[in-house]
């Protein structure tokens, strides 16, 4: 699924269960010594995904300790990012000299809650959101904005060091696409059921998130903004950016 939101210098790896007999370096499980089952689960089978991801990059997989506000410290030279919910873990991680920056962001498919929703959105948001919801009435945009701006986030922190709010981000979305899960032939995306169920049609499309603070990247160009991807399936709902910086080549998906 997230391989798909990705360009080609960005690999991927991600489970759909937790596998047996995943290891964590010492490191590590002092992070979790005192977690709970559900969290070191997450942690654990994160940590497996992105060592998969990083040994397909030709990187040595080694401990991926916690750095500074929760991200992970990648190998040098790397640049990563590491999500998941209910059903789903995933890694996506690059050389940097090829990607400045990367944020991947995956959420249970459901509706968002009301209380949540109110500080994730700006007015200008629920506005939009509403019309996607007149539109796309079987597509949760609240929960998939919610999700653009993790991504956002997660893009933007590696390159400043500092704090984005929810309210210091505008996304807008572009029109979904449709398509089957998995391809082929078979229904129409009207007879298969409500998209992004488990065996409904996926959903995918593009945003834009416009930034409304001030910072720059590591070699001091302006950040304005990003583009990003997201797609719909499996009861799930994935969104990606990737940066690299203005004048070093282009990724697909990524902003500047």
């Amino acid at each position: 699924m997230l391989a798909g939101l990705l360009p080609p210098q960005v690999i991927s790896a991600e489970a759909y269960t937790d596998p047996p007999g995943v290891f964590l370096y010492p490191e590590e499980e002092a992070v979790i010594t005192r977690a709970v089952d559900k969290r070191r689960r997450e942690f654990t089978t994160g940590r497996h995904c992105a060592r998969q991801a990083l040994t397909s990059l030709g990187v040595s997989p080694g401990p991926l300790p916690r750095g500074e506000r929760g991200a992970p410290v990648w190998p040098a030279g790397v640049v990563g990012s590491l999500t998941h919910c209910d059903g789903y873990r995933a890694a996506a991680v690059a050389h940097r000299s090829e990607v400045t920056s990367l944020g991947v962001d995956a959420e249970p498919h459901a509706r968002l809650p009301d209380d949540v929703l109110g500080g994730v959105a700006l007015p200008t948001e629920r506005d939009a959101l509403a019309g996607l919801e007149r539109r796309h009435p079987r597509l949760h945009w609240d929960r998939l904005l919610f999700s653009a701006k993790e991504s956002v986030y997660k893009t933007w922190f590696p390159l400043t060091g500092a704090w984005l709010g929810f309210e210091e981000a505008e996304v807008e979305f572009l029109a979904p696409r449709a398509d089957l899960w998995p391809t082929g032939n078979g229904p129409s995306a009207a007879d298969v059921g409500v998209p992004g169920a488990p065996d409904g049609p996926a959903c995918s499309g593009e945003f834009r998130a416009r930034l409304l603070r001030s910072g720059q990247d590591c070699d001091g160009h302006p950040l304005r903004g990003f583009e990003g991807r997201w797609r719909v399936a499996r009861g799930l709902l994935l969104t990606a950016v990737t940066y690299r910086t203005p004048g070093a080549g282009s990724t697909s998906g990524s902003g500047a």
